[in-house]
């Protein structure tokens, strides 16, 4: 029997939810004080509309505090869920009053995507849209990228901060407490955040002529977007509109930072040690080759490129975008929905397993197929074996780990449930007569959080096919628990008793 919430759960929930709100009010000055001294006054006032907004949520939300301040599990996940629902809902605001979205609809989408670090857009005419709203564009991506709640568990902690953290699809504790990782990624963050910018700065500057506040603003867009995997970018022709191989190279070493985890990164800081024996660094190296070799014979046998030099630089730039979950293209998508074959097959690969576990990435993980691969190994040796031998369940990741069976049946739970999420998608797709081919790649785009689109994503598309991807984004980026946590509590509150 569901036990039905009580007020003081719903006063925990607001009074926890409020705390975010507050943390995302503060976040919003950063675009708005843009705004006013870039003279882009009527942005600033929809950014004043829309801090006010989250201000006035939560600080209404600590008049009622609840009794006790212990979170459990239940409380955890649903704050979670909210959250992301809730968030990009008010950052629509200076969206709408932009005047570049046709509907509420479409600037929710975008938010959404944005949180998630999908990158899949319905923004239209982009490329003349007010930088700080283009910046904020981005700073979504950041603060999906690194977590909304985390940004709060660097300021608060206490009882129950626990549930916060794993509610965001993370699962690695890296340092003894919660306050402390979450630290260490701002951390990580903050120093990629200087080197990246500062390079990106100089290639626009010196080697693409920018004026420096142009190659200032280029720069931190696309290091959000390339770090956080997001994969927006301020221009229409996405990293294509740089024509630059160093722009490219550059990009493509910080969707490779974002998209590893941040247990690795902390392994990497205090020293390399043995890290290559991690089962998920060995998993994803092999799958970023096998969808590698898949794109580039697929290219090769297709004609798109002449030369090796083009055809190496096209589809590694890809794959890397696919794999990490970040989006970015260096063509157009009516270019990228004629690849066909082969290499439309290797990056709807790339993207459905996506990157690393506890990292900016999205998709399946890599943790989750090596463990997999794994287990299906011991399975045959077992069967293989004289009866009674003993098969190891060992694996490494930053230290020896067992294989235990209820780690194996979490891990094919949630694959399956990515499977089920991309098939979901291709669905309705297909409902509204898209190709087979480009309602999967699409579908799974989304599901993973990628971001890379052959067309289909598109402002005329049909509202239901717009709420389906939104619901794909926001399900894939929490990793269903926390989605299935609130639609539990839902039902509690209406037949539990």
């Amino acid at each position: 029997m569901l036990i039905r919430p009580t007020a003081d759960d719903i006063r925990l929930i607001a009074y926890n939810m409020g705390r975010i709100f507050l943390a995302v009010a503060v976040i919003g000055l950063i675009p708005t004080i843009w705004a006013g001294l870039r003279g882009e006054y009527p942005a600033a006032a929809s950014f004043v509309l829309m801090v006010g907004a989250f201000a006035f949520l939560g600080s209404g939300a600590r008049f009622f505090p609840p009794k006790s301040h212990r979170l459990e599990w239940r409380h955890g996940m649903v704050i979670v869920a909210l959250t992301w629902a809730m968030v990009p809902f008010l950052a629509t605001i200076p969206f709408l009053l932009s005047g570049h979205w046709a509907s509420p609809l479409d600037a929710y989408f975008d938010a959404m995507s944005g949180i998630t670090t999908t990158g899949l857009a319905l923004v239209q005419d982009v490329d003349h849209l007010a930088t700080s709203v283009n910046f904020w564009r981005h700073l979504l991506q950041f603060m999906g990228g690194q977590g909304i709640v985390l940004a709060v568990l660097t300021v608060f902690a206490g009882g129950g901060a626990m549930t916060l953290y794993y509610g965001e699809a993370r699962e690695e504790q890296i340092l003894p407490s919660v306050r402390s990782t979450a630290r260490f990624i701002w951390a990580v963050s903050a120093i990629h955040l200087a080197f990246g910018v500062l390079g990106l700065w100089l290639v626009g500057y010196l080697l693409l002529g920018f004026e420096p506040f142009r190659a200032f603003f280029h720069g931190i867009t696309i290091f959000m977007a390339a770090f956080d995997t997001g994969g927006f970018s301020p221009m229409s022709s996405s990293v294509g509109y740089y024509h630059s191989a160093a722009f490219e190279a550059i990009t493509a070493v910080l969707m490779i930072a974002g998209a590893t985890s941040f247990g690795l990164h902390y392994a990497l800081w205090r020293g390399p040690g043995r890290i290559l024996r991690n089962l998920e660094l060995r998993t994803i190296l092999a799958t970023v080759m096998g969808s590698l070799f898949l794109v580039l014979v697929g290219l090769a046998g297709a004609g798109f490129f002449t030369d090796l030099a083009g055809l190496t630089r096209q589809g590694l730039f890809h794959v890397l975008s696919a794999h990490t979950g970040t989006g970015f293209s260096t063509v157009p998508s009516s270019e990228l929905a004629r690849w066909g074959g082969l290499a439309f097959g290797g990056l709807t690969i790339a993207m459905a397993l996506g990157g690393m576990t506890s990292s900016t990435a999205g998709g399946v993980k890599s943790l989750r197929i090596g463990l997999t691969l794994k287990a299906l190994a011991a399975q045959v040796r077992q069967v293989l074996l004289p009866e009674g031998a003993v098969v190891s369940h060992q694996f490494w990741q930053n230290g020896p780990r067992q294989l235990t069976t209820g780690l194996t049946q979490a891990v094919m739970t949630v694959s399956l449930l990515y499977v089920g999420l991309y098939v979901l998608g291709a669905g309705a797709g297909l409902l509204y007569q898209a190709p087979l081919q480009e309602a999967l790649f699409e579908s799974v785009s989304a599901g993973a959080n990628v971001g890379l689109s052959v067309g289909l994503t598109d402002p005329t598309m049909p509202s239901l096919l717009k709420l389906t991807y939104i619901l794909q984004m926001w399900a894939g980026r929490l990793e269903f628990v926390a989605v299935f946590s609130l639609l539990g509590f839902l039902y509690a509150w209406v037949r539990g008793r």
